[in-house]
């Protein structure tokens, strides 16, 4: 007899909302691909954005994190941004992406030596952001050979996440969502020498203030203790739009040197930082990056460095 299912039911309010945020992503696909993803963007960036204070919350950060730039910029960005929000939703729903994101171009020098680990039979630990376009960057990496699982964070709603992660799923598989079950998974992916990637760039309630743009961010330390623990390589990947954000290019990194979690955790921000530099419209100003990250920074870094060595 099969275990009784304890999640809970979804009300019908919750029903309600996930079938109309499902909708016009079903809607759209009655446009050519080119047309439904501009479309999309700026649906997302002129209507739902304005409505659910997306542009004024990438135009909070963009004033605490890049004080001086100019309001041009800023308002170019709070459009820009939310669009690429929309564009990379919609992606997920469109079957022409999935071949689209297995052509994307991939350089850079650390695809050797993901190559080489994956050859000896070492697992690897992939560490991204809410950057360009993260599953295009998945599933050019599947597109190289690699056995690569991914670790989520559910969708709030519980309506609209089911149709999230099947759709997440025709990308490619095994997916581990966040909690226990979902860690035990991917510890089992990773003893076997499979790959795996993380987006690292959230704010995480249990993780260590380290410095982003400047200012205290709580960072999870989870990529880099996982690497070191399985012996694995850190390599930071990024999925860049190219083509008007059509097409795609695929960024590996040299790993991250293996020392302790919090400098390996604050070089992943930095470099993560310069991407983003680069490329301000890619990355994910919508989100609530700074939430947490007061206090003194220094203090809290030896905090838990002391604690780490306390350990062994």
């Amino acid at each position: 007899m099969s275990a009784p299912d304890d999640t809970p039911p979804i009300s019908l309010r919750e029903r309600l909302l996930g079938a109309s945020l499902v909708a016009p992503i079903r809607a759209a696909h009655l446009l050519p691909y080119r047309q439904r993803m501009a479309v999309a963007g700026w649906l997302t960036s002129r209507l739902l954005s304005p409505l659910a204070g997306y542009r004024a919350r990438v135009r909070d950060n963009l004033a605490h994190a890049c004080p001086d730039l100019p309001r041009a910029e800023v308002r170019r960005l709070m459009t820009r941004v939310t669009d690429n929000a929309g564009r990379n939703m919609m992606e997920l729903y469109s079957p022409e992406f999935i071949d689209m994101g297995r052509a994307a171009k991939v350089i850079g020098p650390g695809l050797s030596e993901l190559r080489a680990a994956r050859d000896a039979g070492r697992p690897a630990v992939l560490v991204t952001g809410h950057f360009g376009s993260f599953n295009a960057a998945r599933l050019a990496m599947i597109a190289q050979g690699f056995d690569m699982g991914v670790f989520y964070r559910p969708m709030s709603n519980p309506s609209f996440n089911a149709h999230y992660v099947k759709a997440m799923g025709t990308i490619s598989e095994p997916m581990f969502e966040q909690g226990r079950r979902g860690m035990m998974q991917m510890v089992k992916h990773l003893r076997g020498g499979g790959i795996i990637a993380i987006l690292n760039d959230l704010n995480a309630h249990d993780g260590v203030p380290l410095d982003f743009f400047g200012k205290p961010a709580l960072t999870s330390l989870a990529t880099a203790e996982m690497a070191l623990k399985f012996d694995a390589p850190l390599v930071p990947v990024w999925g860049l739009r190219t083509d008007g954000g059509h097409a795609f290019e695929v960024v590996v990194e040299t790993p991250i040197a293996h020392s302790d979690p919090v400098t390996m955790t604050q070089e992943f921000n930095d470099r993560l930082e310069r991407m983003v530099r680069a490329h301000m419209d890619q990355w994910f100003w919508i989100h609530r990056r700074w939430k947490d990250g007061t206090g003194p920074l220094a203090e809290k870094r030896a905090a838990y460095l002391r604690e780490l060595k306390e350990k062994g």
